[in-house]
Protein backbone atom coordinates (compact mmCIF):
# COMPACT_ATOMS: atom_id res chain seq x y z
CA UNK A 1 0.00 0.00 0.00
CA UNK A 2 1.59 3.54 -0.85
CA UNK A 3 1.38 6.34 1.70
CA UNK A 4 1.32 9.77 1.25
CA UNK A 5 5.22 10.82 2.48
CA UNK A 6 5.71 14.51 1.21
CA UNK A 7 3.37 17.35 -0.48
CA UNK A 8 4.54 20.45 -2.46
CA UNK A 9 3.44 23.76 -2.75
CA UNK A 10 4.11 25.80 -6.42
CA UNK A 11 4.59 29.22 -6.13
CA UNK A 12 5.48 32.19 -8.00
CA UNK A 13 6.54 34.49 -5.24
CA UNK A 14 8.72 31.95 -3.08
CA UNK A 15 10.25 34.80 -0.51
CA UNK A 16 6.53 35.38 0.14
CA UNK A 17 4.87 32.55 0.36
CA UNK A 18 7.84 31.67 2.76
CA UNK A 19 7.18 34.29 5.40
CA UNK A 20 4.07 33.82 4.83
CA UNK A 21 3.98 29.61 6.32
CA UNK A 22 6.23 31.18 8.74
CA UNK A 23 4.30 33.18 10.41
CA UNK A 24 1.10 31.95 9.75
CA UNK A 25 1.81 28.57 10.57
CA UNK A 26 5.72 28.28 12.27
CA UNK A 27 6.89 26.33 9.19
CA UNK A 28 10.68 26.02 8.76
CA UNK A 29 12.12 26.37 5.68
CA UNK A 30 15.65 24.89 4.06
CA UNK A 31 16.88 25.45 0.74
CA UNK A 32 17.58 22.56 -1.33
CA UNK A 33 20.84 21.90 -1.92
CA UNK A 34 20.34 21.08 -5.41
CA UNK A 35 20.25 23.01 -8.91
CA UNK A 36 16.77 23.57 -8.73
CA UNK A 37 15.14 26.83 -6.85
CA UNK A 38 13.12 24.46 -4.12
CA UNK A 39 12.85 24.72 -0.21
CA UNK A 40 12.04 21.78 2.27
CA UNK A 41 9.51 22.27 4.78
CA UNK A 42 9.66 21.13 8.14
CA UNK A 43 6.27 21.20 9.39
CA UNK A 44 6.79 20.47 12.89
CA UNK A 45 8.48 17.44 15.24
CA UNK A 46 9.17 14.22 13.22
CA UNK A 47 8.28 11.75 15.70
CA UNK A 48 4.21 13.20 15.76
CA UNK A 49 2.01 12.32 12.74
CA UNK A 50 2.31 14.22 9.84
CA UNK A 51 4.36 15.08 6.75
CA UNK A 52 6.62 17.15 5.31
CA UNK A 53 6.77 18.94 2.39
CA UNK A 54 8.25 21.19 0.06
CA UNK A 55 7.61 24.74 -1.72
CA UNK A 56 8.71 25.20 -5.43
CA UNK A 57 8.69 28.27 -7.83
CA UNK A 58 6.75 25.86 -10.18
CA UNK A 59 3.42 27.40 -9.97
CA UNK A 60 2.94 27.08 -13.72
CA UNK A 61 3.20 24.06 -14.01
CA UNK A 62 0.95 22.94 -10.99
CA UNK A 63 -1.37 25.28 -9.59
CA UNK A 64 -2.56 23.67 -6.42
CA UNK A 65 -0.87 21.71 -3.53
CA UNK A 66 0.61 18.34 -4.99
CA UNK A 67 0.93 15.39 -2.39
CA UNK A 68 3.04 12.63 -3.23
CA UNK A 69 3.00 8.97 -2.66
CA UNK A 70 5.79 6.57 -2.26
CA UNK A 71 5.73 3.62 -4.39
CA UNK A 72 8.23 0.26 -4.66
CA UNK A 73 8.92 0.68 -8.60
CA UNK A 74 8.11 3.56 -10.74
CA UNK A 75 7.94 1.77 -14.29
CA UNK A 76 5.14 -1.17 -13.18
CA UNK A 77 3.34 1.88 -11.38
CA UNK A 78 3.40 3.34 -14.22
CA UNK A 79 1.47 0.82 -16.23
CA UNK A 80 -1.14 0.48 -13.43
CA UNK A 81 -1.93 4.08 -13.60
CA UNK A 82 -2.39 3.73 -17.77
CA UNK A 83 -4.17 0.67 -17.20
CA UNK A 84 -6.67 2.31 -14.84
CA UNK A 85 -7.82 5.55 -17.32
CA UNK A 86 -4.77 7.44 -15.66
CA UNK A 87 -2.03 9.50 -18.00
CA UNK A 88 2.01 9.90 -16.84
CA UNK A 89 2.89 13.51 -16.97
CA UNK A 90 6.17 13.35 -16.28
CA UNK A 91 9.09 11.37 -16.70
CA UNK A 92 11.10 10.31 -13.86
CA UNK A 93 13.63 12.56 -12.68
CA UNK A 94 16.19 11.58 -10.16
CA UNK A 95 16.67 13.20 -6.99
CA UNK A 96 20.39 12.93 -5.97
CA UNK A 97 20.30 11.05 -2.42
CA UNK A 98 16.57 10.68 -2.50
CA UNK A 99 15.27 8.78 -5.20
CA UNK A 100 12.99 9.08 -8.49
CA UNK A 101 9.81 10.88 -8.84
CA UNK A 102 7.29 11.40 -11.26
CA UNK A 103 4.19 13.06 -11.61
CA UNK A 104 0.77 11.24 -13.12
CA UNK A 105 -2.79 12.35 -13.25
CA UNK A 106 -5.72 10.65 -12.18
CA UNK A 107 -8.97 10.09 -14.77
CA UNK A 108 -10.28 12.89 -12.85
CA UNK A 109 -7.62 15.13 -14.02
CA UNK A 110 -6.12 14.93 -9.89
CA UNK A 111 -2.33 15.77 -9.67
CA UNK A 112 -0.24 13.20 -8.01
CA UNK A 113 3.63 12.71 -7.09
CA UNK A 114 5.12 9.33 -7.03
CA UNK A 115 8.86 8.42 -5.30
CA UNK A 116 10.86 5.53 -5.51
CA UNK A 117 13.31 5.89 -3.06
CA UNK A 118 17.19 4.53 -3.90
CA UNK A 119 17.75 1.37 -2.55
CA UNK A 120 18.44 1.15 1.05
CA UNK A 121 17.24 4.67 1.42
CA UNK A 122 13.78 5.12 3.61
CA UNK A 123 12.05 8.30 2.50
CA UNK A 124 9.21 8.28 5.73
CA UNK A 125 11.02 8.06 9.31
CA UNK A 126 9.97 4.75 10.46
CA UNK A 127 7.78 4.54 13.66
CA UNK A 128 8.89 2.75 16.41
Amino acid sequence: MSRIIHFEIPTNDPAASIKFYETVLGWKFEKYPGPMDYWLISTGDRNLPGIDGGLSGAADDFKTTVNTAEVDNLDETFKLVQANGGQVITAKNLIPGVGWIAYIRDPGGTVLGLLEPLPGRPVRPTQE
